[in-house]
């Protein structure tokens, strides 16, 4: 029986991964695979929807790969590439873009509230039509599972609804992906606000906690944390939001039960369990740090990695390309 084709992405916006980043997605992208025929890319053109300095850009997208090459991925049981350099990805993008509907593309929640924070003057086209680009992104692999969130289950609804269309319309030709929703993933809130999720958008430099941040920054922000009324730790979502975020991140990091570091910590106190916590934190990290480190100090082993991921992938590209070119009515080259 073959494996289910999974294929998930993720933007190189800053110069370090963030610990919900890590656990929400990374440590299940390496997990899946050994199970699945798995696909993971570098969505630069995904970050060029907003303004990038480009030498930024370029450094961000190898420390991004670098990052997941030392979380675990692995070049011989995944396909680990660079967005850009598979230009069938923009290619599909504007075939699907000439079937959806102005006001379908408009509904989209996450523009809406880009937008309306940037500003609509200041929106791009590029940001209008960023679920385009990531239905292309999908349906380019034949893909069967996409792991999601729930903000991106609408994008991932118009994928489906956009590859029906086609396929309706011009005869079988895509894969109709389903939602892949990660099972156990933890959901990391703002240090500083745990009312929040962890987030390089909306988050305070002081809330969120680098997967490449130095262990003695990282000891001070889980210090400094924020935490409730009382001293009792419990897991409460509603009365403590702040110690509920810190256990939740210890369980995760630990596989130790939430019930079970709560009787540990009966009457321990706030500062025994933040103690403890940033040791975990610290000594999870410190691997995927040095293998990063040792990823980056050699850009052209790097380099390489990424120019046979992108291979492997436009082998499969190539073909999705071919068929929707012939089917639409292109006229092949000569």
């Amino acid at each position: 029986m073959s494996r289910p084709r999974v294929l998930s992405g993720i933007q190189p916006t800053a110069d370090s991964f963030h610990l919900g980043n890590y656990l929400g997605a990374l440590r299940q992208w390496v997990a899946m695979q050994d199970s699945c025929d798995a696909f993971y890319c570098v969505v630069d053109l995904h970050a060029i929807t907003v303004p990038q300095d480009p030498a930024v850009l370029r450094r961000r997208t190898r420390v991004a790969a670098a990052q997941l090459f030392g979380a675990g991925l692995d070049p011989d049981r995944c396909t680990v590439f660079v967005q850009s350099h598979v230009p069938e990805h923009v290619e599909l993008a504007w075939v699907l873009g000439c079937l959806t509907g102005f006001g379908e593309a408009s509904r989209m929640v996450q523009f809406k509230d880009k937008s309306a924070k940037a500003g609509p003057d200041t929106a791009s086209v590029g940001l209008f039509t960023y679920p385009i680009l990531q239905a292309a992104d999908i349906l380019l692999y034949q893909t069967d599972q996409v792991p999601v969130g729930e903000d991106q289950r609408q994008h991932l609804e118009l994928t489906r609804d956009l590859a029906q269309r086609f396929n309706h319309r011009f005869g079988e030709t895509f894969v109709i992906p389903r939602p892949y929703i990660l099972p156990g993933v933890a959901k990391i809130a703002d240090l500083q606000d745990p009312t929040i999720k962890m987030s390089k958008s909306s988050s305070s430099p002081q809330g969120i906690v680098d997967v490449l941040e130095d262990p003695a920054a990282i000891r001070r922000k889980i210090g400094r944390a924020v935490t409730d009324a009382g001293t009792e730790v419990r897991a409460d979502e509603e009365a403590k939001p702040g110690i509920t975020n810190l256990l939740r991140i210890y369980s995760a990091l630990t596989g130790e039960a939430v019930a079970s570091l709560e009787q540990r910590y009966a009457g321990a106190g706030y500062g025994t369990l933040k103690k403890d916590l940033a040791d975990v934190v610290v000594n999870a990290l410190a691997p995927v740090r040095e293998r990063t480190e040792k990823m980056l100090a050699d850009t052209d082993h790097l380099d390489r990695l990424l120019a046979q991921g992108a291979s492997r992938a436009r082998q499969v590209a190539g073909v999705t390309m071919a068929a929707v070119r012939d089917r639409v009515g292109l006229l092949p080259p000569s």
